[in-house]
């Protein structure tokens, strides 16, 4: 393995921890009606656990309001079980053909649970994106150990990787940020 192909794969592994918080911040619900945060929801449809999104469509007609327009009518039964059982703390009701779910205003208390949950998330994807960084290092230590490199090239990789690692816990940092900015918006 050479170096680049060493960095290119760290860079990967960490892009793809750094994509995984962004897509799991989208799913956390902060006052407002996101579709997405219908996105963890699995439905025990015919004995298959299947995601909600697969079922129908999801749609935010007004800021504090979600609909669900499902392709069989015969589910929305085990729609509204599923999502009961959810810790998304949402009522749905159903018109026979849509479910809504009416998202309730944050109270003060529930928004800081939340950034207590995005603060821990965060410091799981930093933990994750150092112990990347690790291996590669280790990797990089192997390598001058059996002299595929020199040492003025494990100071180097060493020093990109800490640079690499730093970019990406900074963009992690931010995303928390945005995340706690708009959990704690009124």
């Amino acid at each position: 393995m050479t170096i680049d192909e060493l960095m290119n794969q760290t860079k990967d592994k960490m892009t793809k921890t750094r994509d995984y918080y962004q897509k799991d911040m989208l799913t956390l619900r902060a006052g407002r009606a996101n579709p997405q945060i219908l996105d963890k929801i699995m439905v025990d449809y015919y004995g298959t656990q299947t995601p909600l999104k697969q079922m129908g469509n999801v749609m935010a007609p007004e800021p504090r309001l979600l609909t669900i327009s499902l392709w069989d009518a015969k589910a929305i039964p085990l729609v509204e079980k599923a999502i009961l059982k959810s810790d998304l703390g949402l009522n749905p009701s159903n018109d026979g053909k849509i479910i809504r779910l009416v998202v309730p205003e944050l109270n003060e208390e529930r928004r800081k649970e939340l950034t207590k949950v995005v603060r821990k998330s965060a410091e799981e994807a930093k933990v994750a994106i150092r112990n990347t960084r690790r291996d590669a290092v280790e990797t990089v230590r192997k390598l001058k150990k059996n002299s595929e490199i020199t040492e003025d090239d494990q100071t180097k990789a060493e020093k990109d990787l800490q640079k690499m690692t730093d970019n990406f816990i900074k963009e992690v940092d931010k995303i928390a940020a945005d995340k706690e900015k708009e959990i704690m918006e009124v």
